[in-house]
């Protein structure tokens, strides 16, 4: 493919500096969300998961970001999807959020647990019915002979189902929390030298950073 080494940005749309940044890791993010949100940036809950593959190889997907707590970035899926299966064995894990409008990626480490049952019941039953349906029909990241058994199943849920908005939550779906250890902030910035800075949770608190670009 010709050209891609010629691709060019210039980033000048912000500065990132620590007089400009709250002490709490979990807050400055909040602070950016809700910008990013500002900016309609379309999805700005989107964010890349990578986990470690049950082969020992990264493997990386786009989920959406649902919750944000004091302990960290909380997230739904199939429990027996290879995301899962692959959080269950080795629960490090990353989240990359990139809003490219305004030049900005917060890149987030730590550790993957379940959510409560409770929680992931409450979530479940505040989706659309269609995506309830959705979650019980598809034995998520497993192999299909076609997509036609998918849409039987899903009109035979929908008949057994016509009269109620809630269906029961599966045990094979809920909620994860990513509990972050390290969040870092980078701001796009002219000629290369982007602002970049690291948190690093201690015992009570958060130390931060300024590293190279």
């Amino acid at each position: 493919m010709n050209g891609i080494s010629e691709m060019r940005e210039t980033y000048d749309k912000g500065t990132l500096d620590e007089s400009h940044v709250v002490s709490d890791a979990i807050k400055q993010f909040e602070i950016w969300f809700q910008e990013a949100k500002e900016a309609d940036i379309l999805e700005p809950n989107a964010m890349a998961l990578s986990t470690l593959g049950l082969d020992g190889t990264p493997q990386s997907r786009i989920v959406l970001l649902k919750g944000l707590e004091e302990e960290g970035f909380i997230f739904y899926t199939n429990y027996e999807s290879d995301k899962g299966k692959e959080i269950a064995k080795n629960p490090n894990a990353s989240l990359l959020f990139l809003w490219k409008s305004i030049q900005r990626q917060v890149r987030v480490s730590g550790t993957i647990e379940k959510v409560s049952r409770e929680k992931s019941e409450r979530y479940f039953h505040s989706r659309p019915k269609g995506s309830q349906v959705g979650a019980w029909v598809s034995p998520q990241s497993r192999v299909i002979s076609d997509k036609e058994k998918l849409h039987k199943r899903k009109k035979e849920l929908l008949k057994q189902y016509k009269d109620e908005d809630k269906l029961p939550l599966p045990d094979f779906w809920g909620g994860y929390i990513l509990i972050p250890t390290k969040i870092e902030f980078w701001q796009g910035r002219p000629n290369r030298l982007h602002d970049r800075l690291r948190y690093t949770r201690e015992e009570k608190d958060w130390k931060i950073e300024r590293i190279a670009p």
